[in-house]
């Protein structure tokens, strides 16, 4: 998509972003402040915020603050439009201590970094295969840390089990020993400490399964992503030299 110019002096955007909501200012090409103004996180909020910067004249850049977090949807508009955006970092504390915490002042304070040429970030990718890699590389982690956890508890609980279900144990391998306690049969008593921790055992034994069959299938799902990208596993044919006569 081409950009679109207005009629009007060449400006600087910039975005300061949160959650909720963005503020947003313009400066001319010597730096004066011409207008800020905030703006809802939304899809609709992210085209009225280019149309109105647009609408003070020729717009040469946005520098938008958080390109890979509250930022990421409001660098994916403005790139799709055609619009310059450099990642912008929060302004220094020094400037903070001598004029104070707000948004426009955030905002204009990163607007001059952006025209004098200090803010030079590459906004962070947030689409193709890389972008589906690292979100489901994100689910993997949190699901293989969420199983360490729970095989950690399972060995607290036999460590301070009574003898006679502590030693039904020994020697087992993790695999043999997650598959032994999720057959556990703890009984209806759940009063009797035993029952209790066969019963606790159980539980854990079968969310350590359920979260091996979760993170086969992101490795399945992240194998199909990157396999095109990986150079063949063969070796190249290499031509036999001519033996030695």
């Amino acid at each position: 998509m081409t950009s679109m110019t207005h009629d009007g002096p060449e400006i600087t955007g910039v975005v300061d972003t949160h959650g909720l909501a963005h503020h947003a200012a313009v400066i001319d090409r010597i730096g004066r402040h011409l207008s800020d103004r905030e703006f809802p996180a939304t899809i609709r909020g992210y085209r009225d915020l280019l149309e109105w910067m647009r609408s003070h004249g020729t717009l040469i850049a946005v520098g938008v603050e958080g390109t890979g977090a509250y930022g990421a949807e409001l660098t994916r508009v403005l790139t799709a439009a055609g619009v310059a955006v450099i990642d912008v970092d929060r302004p220094d504390r020094k400037t903070r201590r001598m004029k104070g915490k707000s948004d426009p002042i955030d905002a204009y304070a990163a607007a001059t970094a952006v025209l004098s040429g200090r803010a030079t970030g590459t906004p962070k990718s947030r689409d193709g295969v890389v972008e589906s890699v690292r979100v489901l590389r994100i689910a993997r982690r949190s699901v293989v840390k969420a199983r360490t956890q729970a095989m950690n508890q399972v060995r607290g609980l036999l460590v301070s089990a009574p003898a006679m279900l502590r030693e039904q144990f020994a020697g087992l391998d993790r695999t043999a020993l997650i598959r032994t306690l999720a057959r556990l049969r703890p009984g209806d008593d759940l009063s009797r400490p035993l029952s209790a921790t066969r019963a606790a055992l159980r539980r854990l034994a079968r969310r350590h399964q359920a979260m091996d069959i979760e993170i086969a299938e992101l490795d399945a799902e992240l194998g199909a992503l990157t396999r095109p990208a990986r150079p063949s596993a063969r070796p190249a044919h290499r031509p036999r030299r001519p033996a030695r006569r």
